[in-house]
């Protein structure tokens, strides 16, 4: 889950987007273990938030520099 920015360089469009829905997910499931009081690793949350925030920055990076 933690990939470096240089490793999602390395990756396709496509590939970012799938990687974005699964985070995405992985959110939305966090989201409801705590709310119902299962998680237990809570830094979690804010990790996958930032790396979804990473993705769509790299993602929004393309597509000024393709326009």
């Amino acid at each position: 889950m933690a990939d470096k920015a240089a490793d999602l360089r390395q990756k396709t469009s496509d590939q970012l987007k799938e990687l974005v829905v699964d985070l995405k997910k992985t959110q939305f499931n966090l989201r409801f273990q705590r709310a119902s009081g299962q998680l237990e690793n809570t830094a979690q949350v804010r990790a996958v938030r930032r790396e979804i925030a990473t993705i769509k920055t790299l993602l929004g990076e393309r597509a000024r520099s393709a326009s």
